[in-house]
């Protein structure tokens, strides 16, 4: 095994190859995302404008992360086994059809809660194969010394779409009948998969003794985030992190809705303002490329979050919490590229698609557990108190890891590892 994920210089036809690989790859992406963000926004604001329960929120939040905690950490043992480009492209049609399945009970007016959820559930399944997939096949594509750069373009690209989407969303739901948004889901899942067959891909790695099972590699990835110091203390820190997010990501329509108004453009502001911010966090980003540790962006990036989310929550003027929504907005680039090609940079390329999807179980338990404890406290607490709490409190683990001193070098067996 190569004791590094870093490549040698590309000549000029290599660096020409790459780039046009690399701009199917985002463009499939891109599409693919913005479709599912259409459907996200109206299920979460259908929810939000008819019931306007914390508890009702609560249980679509719970819908659209259980799948992909059951199914993340196999997805990733499936990414580092087959082929990972046709696992992106199952999942794209697997969320699609759950989508039009939806759309066609709309037109029939039959639009029960339960069904609402099942098919979030069912969408969250697709994600939960599709995130490992995609984060491990893009070192497939992108030179090593080129990967934080791409993933700092990736985290500009992805608010533009972000922040259309909610426009969209709130334009379609004002002028037309929800269901005739989802089948605008189809054409971009059709676009995405026609980018990705188009896109040609570096041969997979092969994970070392193909013949063991899916739990003897899944034993392996486990093993190798418990081995390696820099890895486990990172995951630590995501769950603790992502936790604390939950009130922010997933309360902030509800606040908007009993604080400001229930018009729609009230809801479209907070989340245009959102990626607003991201924008310009990820443009920041791709021209500063953040610190040579990438554990000292990730700890800038909490304390910005713990600074903005306590203002935010102090907020009582609509204009006010929606310049404090900007600023919300502006770390997630630098939050998104490092933590990306950091464990693109640590683990062994055969080892990606475990790595990521550890990652996305993390996630995908923490941040609805933040919705079971604060989504019930919701309904008798101000969203705003949450939000300064959780602010106050995100402050810890960013200066931690902003202080720990962690340097990369070469290991035999994992390929990098940081030490102190």
């Amino acid at each position: 095994m190569n004791p590094s994920n870093r490549s040698a210089p590309a000549t000029s036809g290599q660096m020409a190859d790459w780039k046009k690989k690399t701009i199917l790859f985002i463009g499939s992406q891109t599409s693919s995302m913005f479709g599912s963000m259409l459907v996200g926004y109206a299920i979460i604001w259908h929810v939000t404008l008819t019931t306007e329960s914390g508890s009702a929120m609560m249980i679509a939040t719970l819908v659209s992360f259980l799948p992909q905690i059951l199914i993340s950490i196999f997805a990733g043992v499936w990414a580092d086994r087959f082929n990972r480009k046709l696992m992106i492209i199952g999942a794209d049609v697997l969320t699609a059809v759950s989508t039009l399945i939806l759309a066609i009970a709309f037109l029939l007016d039959y639009r029960e809660l339960w069904l609402i959820f099942l098919i979030a559930g069912i969408r969250s399944l697709g994600a939960g194969i599709q995130t490992p997939a995609v984060n491990s096949l893009t070192p497939q594509i992108v030179p090593g010394e080129q990967l934080m750069r791409v993933n700092s373009i990736n985290a500009t690209v992805q608010p533009f779409i972000q922040i259309l989407s909610p426009i969209i969303s709130g334009t379609m739901l004002s002028l037309a009948r929800v269901e005739y948004l989802f089948f605008l889901d189809l054409i971009t899942a059709a676009i995405a998969v026609a980018l990705l067959l188009a896109t040609r891909v570096a041969p997979q790695p092969q994970v070392e003794e193909q013949t063991k099972g899916y739990f003897d590699d899944l034993r392996a990835g486990l093993a190798y985030v418990r081995e390696n110091n820099a890895v486990r203390w990172l995951f630590t820190y995501f769950a603790f992190t992502f936790f604390l997010v939950a009130p922010v990501a997933f309360l902030s329509p509800l606040l908007v809705t009993r604080s400001y108004g229930e018009e729609v453009w009230r809801l479209t502001a907070n989340e245009i303002t959102f990626f607003g911010g991201s924008i310009l966090g990820g443009i920041l980003m791709t021209a500063w490329g953040g610190f040579a540790n990438r554990f000292r962006t990730l700890g800038l990036t909490t304390v910005m979050w713990a600074v903005f989310l306590t203002a935010l929550g102090l907020s009582r003027d609509f204009i006010l919490y929606l310049v404090m929504m900007v600023l919300v907005g502006l770390p997630m680039p630098f939050f998104n590229a490092s933590a990306t090609t950091l464990l693109q940079e640590l683990a062994p390329p055969e080892m990606h698609g475990r790595v990521f999807g550890v990652q996305g179980l993390i996630i995908g338990s923490v941040m609805p557990l933040g919705m079971l404890v604060f989504g019930p406290i919701a309904d008798t607490v101000r969203i705003e108190t949450l939000l300064v709490i959780s602010g106050l409190l995100m402050a810890l683990p960013g200066l931690w890891i902003f202080f720990k001193r962690y340097t990369l070098k070469p290991v035999a067996k994992y390929g990098m590892q940081a030490g102190d």
